[in-house]
């Protein structure tokens, strides 16, 4: 059997495969800040000896180097020669999730993806991908002739360009304190509780009571945030947070189309953008992925989608195991 597994910082996900098939036989989510590492929630999925798997692939929130990987945003360090020692499994193949969710996007339908701008895709035109989760994913897919082909990326940690007024005071108030500010630090469920801080500081809007208490109880303040903005009416301060938030996505999905020219369309995946949809289907959304100075028109000519169907990185990491079957032997 095949082992597949999507492991990022919040959760990781595990599913045996029938042999030859994409027939998911049993899977689990379980929370990855509450176990030791990826050995010790896949041993305890697996379940007693001998493994009922003897081949896993796993998507990992982090760069892979050379069958190696740390988690930026959970400390977790993987060896593919280790993980298969420790397992018993003949092979462990580690990918970026962020490149098994592009090897997804090719295969997703009509009815897993909201449009935000149809434009005009070019055929063969290379794909992009950002994904705001725990922290900021992007990724791209080239055509080669015959199929696209997923590309990683770190994008994310690359510096955030400050647009008007506002997002320059909040590049400061970050810089103050972190020195180095990605674009993770300002587009990601990690980023929202400082957006939120920083708005609430510089007097954008009252905190109320309500919703400071949420946050003082909360584990993960980000979800009480969303909610809080999604509300009717919504609380002005979380609503501020989260239309801040909306437009440093919008320009970051635009310099994404920029950076691998991505004339085939630029997909916003993960959970966020799913929970944010009210935000980006306004128009000041597709407006702010536009504008790009000269550029603009390139821009308007890209088609922006938001991926609805959940759990991507399964199952892009499925289609990369199962193409690549001939591979995944030592």
């Amino acid at each position: 059997m095949l082992l597949v597994g999507d492991v990022g910082a919040t959760s990781t996900r595990l599913a045996l495969l029938e042999p030859g098939s994409s027939a998911i036989v049993r899977q689990t989510r379980v929370p990855s800040r509450e176990c030791a590492g990826l050995e010790q929630a896949t041993r305890e999925f697996l379940g007693a000896a001998p493994s009922p798997a003897d081949r896993a692939v796993f998507a990992v929130a982090g760069p892979v180097r050379e069958g190696r990987a740390e988690l930026t945003n959970l400390g977790w360090s993987l060896d593919e020669n280790a993980l298969a020692g420790s397992l018993g499994l003949r092979s462990v193949r580690l990918l970026n999730d962020l490149v098994a969710m592009a090897y997804a996007i090719p295969e997703l339908g009509p009815d897993s993806l909201r449009s935000l701008q149809s434009g005009r895709p070019v055929q063969g035109g290379t794909l992009a991908i950002v994904a705001p989760g725990t922290g900021l994913g992007e990724a791209f897919l080239t055509w080669d002739g015959r199929a696209y082909r997923a590309h990683p990326s770190e994008g994310g940690h690359a510096d955030f360009a400050a647009i008007g007024q506002l997002q320059v005071e909040l590049l400061a108030w970050l810089g103050a304190v972190l020195g180095h500010v990605s674009c993770e630090r300002v587009c990601s469920g990690r980023a929202l509780p400082e957006l939120y801080r920083f708005l609430r500081d510089r007097g954008t809007a009252p905190e109320t009571a309500r919703v400071a208490g949420l946050l003082a109880a909360a584990q993960d303040p980000t979800p009480v945030i969303v909610t809080a903005a999604l509300e009717v009416p919504p609380c002005p301060l979380c609503a501020a947070t989260t239309e801040l938030f909306a437009a440093i996505l919008a320009a970051e999905a635009g310099n994404m189309v920029l950076r691998v020219l991505a004339t085939g369309g630029v997909y916003l995946a993960g959970g966020l953008p799913r929970r944010l949809l009210p935000w980006l289907t306004r128009p000041e959304f597709t407006a702010g992925f536009r504008d790009k100075g000269r550029l603009s028109p390139l821009l308007a000519q890209v088609p922006l989608h938001v991926v609805t169907r959940p759990g991507l990185g399964l199952a892009g990491a499925i289609r990369y195991a199962l193409a690549s079957t001939d591979q995944l032997d030592p």
